[in-house]
């Protein structure tokens, strides 16, 4: 196969992966409402807890692939990274928006 093709391939595969991630994401939050509407828990509630597990969920797969392979190092960084890029992109996206004020 040649690297055009190969390219092609790739392209084609992340575009239909983003695709679907909207698509199942969409449904995934649509249908967790209707679960905390039946169970009578607060849309809110739901919501933070998706989104703590949403945003958890890759870091710990990782610092568990890494702790079953005895790299620890790997899973520290990996938590670290994450924890710096989370507080960088909240601050950042919140000063899009508005100022924060500081007292003297």
């Amino acid at each position: 196969m040649s690297t055009f093709y190969i390219m092609l391939l790739s392209s084609i595969a992340l575009i239909a992966g983003l695709i679907l991630l909207v698509m199942s994401s969409d449904k995934f939050i649509e249908h967790s409402a209707l679960v905390a509407e039946k169970l009578n828990v607060s849309p809110m509630v739901i919501g933070i807890t998706l989104v703590a597990l949403g945003t958890s969920a890759p870091e710990m797969v990782v610092s568990a692939i890494a702790a079953f392979d005895q790299a620890p190092e790997i899973a520290v960084g990996n938590v670290i990274g994450s924890n710096i890029a989370n507080i960088a992109l909240v601050f950042g996206i919140t000063l899009l928006f508005s100022s924060v004020p500081i007292a003297k």
